[in-house]
């Protein structure tokens, strides 16, 4: 099979899984939460809070997720997540009360660690190896769209059948559709011979203490910009109109922000080898500084409020990328998994209290000293990937001078 068809295949078996895992699960609240709680006896809130179940979850099982990838591989862990995902939506739709709703989301945060994300990137790796970039970037395109897919589908769906059946449907697409896939879609691995030719080469050569320390530079930017991003996604509208925005116009920027953040997506993919995580990383958090900075600093108006999204949603949109690629600039392509797992442990708590965490800050102290926040946090993200910049430099300086030292 020639490499264009093995990462084209790659790509249609995750996309498809990525996004209904993605759609079913963590946006299916979005669309679906208002209509259970009223016959789960629950509020709102307590309906949402699922989610931050789910994600803690999926943050603690994430080091396991990481150890079983090693010792059976991504498609069969992944295909486990499935059937985790499956039980989890089958509970949800025989919830009666707050203990079984709030058992149901335990178990889709078992299938969340096991699945979305640093799982399905791995299967990459391990399939092409440092190649995977293109693919990686390719594929969060395609997830990026699930909402944009499943919100209709499950209101449809809803309002043919009830909130019950939507989501037994569901899990009988993780059952009879994303399982097959992972077991049987997937193309081999690479080659025994290939992969111990391949992927043990490392892209910065860094010692014992450097590795720490390049992990824990990655770990804090994107855990900080995903705390501020997951943050401020749930009070967008609400940031708007504070800063002006009637509502109507907060939609209208909301809607451009996610059309943005796609796009950006879709440049990093453009970019393919030519692109660096280092830099994107750098851009990210430069442009999350600029927009807030601009919000908080600029005269009310809507110019401010365009550039603010114009910054912010192209910044948040190619962080996630580098979210993603960062550690296969740093480790192994053997090692990608277990980082990538370790990583997602941090950021899944950070997704998980970065909601609760700014509403609180807006409703308490005002958008203004919530935006405030957001600056020094996006700011303390740059700096970190600096420092990571500056360390990967004097590696990489050190790695070319040694064959000329005596």
């Amino acid at each position: 099979m020639s490499s264009s068809r093995r990462s084209a295949r790659i790509i249609g078996v995750l996309a498809v899984t990525q996004l209904i895992g993605w759609g079913t699960t963590f946006e299916s609240v979005g669309v679906l939460g208002r209509r259970l709680a009223p016959d789960l006896g629950l509020a709102n809130e307590v309906v949402y809070a699922g989610l931050s179940v789910m994600m803690m979850v999926s943050a603690l099982v994430s080091p396991l997720v990481g150890r079983l990838m090693e010792r059976h591989g991504a498609a069969r862990v992944m295909a486990a997540g499935s059937l985790f995902f499956a039980a989890g939506l089958c509970l949800l739709a025989a919830s009666g009360g707050l203990f079984t709703y709030a058992a149901a989301w335990v178990v889709l945060g078992l299938g969340g660690g096991f699945v979305l994300s640093a799982p399905a990137f791995t299967a990459v790796v391990e399939r092409e190896g440092s190649d995977g970039r293109r693919t990686i970037a390719i594929l969060m395109l395609f997830t990026g769209l699930s909402a944009t897919i499943f919100w209709p589908l499950l209101s449809l769906a809803t309002d043919m059948a009830g909130w019950r059946q939507t989501f037994l449907m569901a899990a009988v697409l993780h059952a009879v559709v994303c399982v097959p896939l992972y077991l049987f879609g997937l193309p081999k691995p690479l080659a025994h011979e290939t992969a111990d030719a391949r992927s043990d080469l490392e892209p910065v050569p860094l010692r014992e203490g450097e590795r720490k320390r390049a992990f824990l530079l990655v770990a804090i930017t994107t855990s900080i910009a995903s705390f501020v991003t997951f943050g401020l996604s749930p009070s967008l509208l609400e940031v708007l109109e504070r800063f002006g925005a009637t509502p109507q116009f907060a939609l209208q920027l909301a809607a451009a922000r996610g059309v943005l953040g796609i796009s950006a997506r879709g440049v990093d993919m453009a970019l393919g080898r030519r692109g660096s995580p280092f830099v994107t990383s750098v851009t990210g958090c430069s442009l999350m500084v600029a927009a807030f900075a601009g919000l908080l600093i600029l005269p009310a108006s809507a110019a401010t409020l365009w550039l603010f999204i114009a910054l912010y949603g192209f910044g948040s949109g190619i962080l996630v990328v580098a979210r993603a690629l960062l550690p296969l600039a740093l480790f192994s392509p053997r090692d990608y998994g277990r980082q990538a797992t370790r990583l997602a442990m941090p950021q899944n708590i950070a997704n998980a209290l970065a909601p609760v965490i700014f509403t609180g800050l807006i409703d308490r102290a005002g958008s203004a000293s919530a935006v405030a926040i957001a600056i020094l946090l996006a700011g303390v993200a740059l700096a970190a990937i600096i420092m990571l910049i500056a360390l990967v430099r004097r590696v990489k300086a050190r790695a070319a001078a040694a064959p000329s030292r005596p």
